[in-house]
């Protein structure tokens, strides 16, 4: 990591948090979360940070995700037959630090203001939606989109789709839908809007002033939830028992957005979206975020070793012929035993976060 990759200052009572990788939208490494890590744990006992804010460089957003052509090597490295474990990979390793620093936002003692401003997707949602104020704008596009690379929800996020309204986060999970700043804060990722025009004055009033008196000198509405308007047939289709199941309700609802949706998930990696119904409904039964995240560990984990996870990045990253070999190419192809082997037990491995 390069030490202008991710900046750190203390503005009078604020601690500022700068993702500075624009060119790459402030995508994630493992250093950077290390040192993000590092700094919030020394800024949780400097009595002169009363709160905390993160935002990314540049114009196009806080953050796009992780680093998945790192992750690709490791994947491709396994199912090419390489003799590395998916646990000794350089990206369980990244994984382990980053879902460490997505639980301790979550109970970061100090006011902790999430500025998710335009792009936010993936690791970007891990490092903001948990926060204690999740401020998004007109610009806010915040999606989860790993089944699009045949890989499932993490950073928390089967916590925070387990528990959007409804069924709607098995819709996001399955269509990596983009959510706008209402439909955001409909589904529960996100708290307040704040015109980005005034993001700039919002950090300058929280150098001198509480947080809360803060963000309500510049909160406006966030208008209409396209997400919300389409609950009614959201929360019908997806209520079925399987991915099979959910295909069926969307065609048969005849309706045009149920159509979209199932068009849109008919092109993710049938194993992936197999996996992360049960991720999701699950999570809705766990009692911490902490307990999501250790089930994630294990998920992600044994991706690296299912073809899909190196394909889908070689088809939308790599070779960027946005033409994925599933395997198993269909629905009806996967089995149980292909679901229940995302959920295993690592062992002396596992996560291990308190729940």
């Amino acid at each position: 990591m390069s030490e202008a990759d991710v900046l750190f200052e203390v503005r009078g009572r604020l601690g500022l948090i700068t993702l500075n990788r624009p060119r790459a939208i402030n995508a994630l490494s493992h250093a950077m979360s290390l040192a993000i890590l590092s700094t919030l744990r020394e800024w949780a006992d400097d009595d002169a940070v009363e709160t905390v804010a993160i935002v990314g460089a540049g114009e196009r957003g806080l953050c796009a995700g992780g680093d998945i052509v790192a992750i690709f090597r490791d994947a491709h490295d396994i199912n090419a037959g390489g003799a590395q474990r998916p646990i000794d990979t350089a990206a369980a390793k990244f994984w382990r630090d980053e879902y460490l620093l997505n639980d301790y936002i979550k109970s970061y003692p100090k006011p902790y203001v999430a500025v998710m401003d335009g792009i936010v997707m993936g690791g970007g949602v891990g490092v903001s939606a948990h926060g204690s104020h999740r401020i998004v704008t007109e610009r806010s596009q915040i999606a989860m989109p790993e089944n699009g690379i045949g890989f499932v929800p993490d950073v928390g996020g089967t916590y925070l789709l387990g528990r959007g309204p409804g069924e709607v986060g098995v819709h996001i999970a399955f269509t990596t839908a983009r959510m706008s700043g209402a439909d955001a804060i409909y589904a529960g990722f996100a708290d307040t809007l704040v015109p980005s025009a005034d993001l700039p004055a919002l950090l300058d009033a929280l150098t001198i002033t509480p947080v809360d008196e803060a963000v309500a000198q510049f909160a406006t509405s966030a208008g209409e939830s396209v997400l919300e308007s389409h609950r009614s047939w959201i929360d019908e289709c997806y209520a079925a028992e399987t991915v099979a199941d959910i295909v069926d309700a969307l065609t048969a609802a005849e309706l045009p957005e149920a159509t979209k949706a199932r068009d849109e998930l008919l092109t993710k990696s049938p194993l992936a979206l197999a996996a992360t119904l049960r991720a999701v409904r699950n999570a809705r039964t766990l009692p911490s975020l902490a307990a999501a995240l250790n089930v994630e560990f294990r998920l992600t984990v044994h991706a690296l070793s299912t073809p899909d996870l190196a394909e889908g990045i070689r088809a939308q990253v790599i070779d960027k012929d946005r033409s994925p070999r599933w395997s198993p190419a269909t629905i009806a192809d996967v089995t149980t035993a292909q679901v229940d082997a995302y959920f295993a037990e690592l062992g002396e491995h596992e996560l291990g976060l308190p729940e």
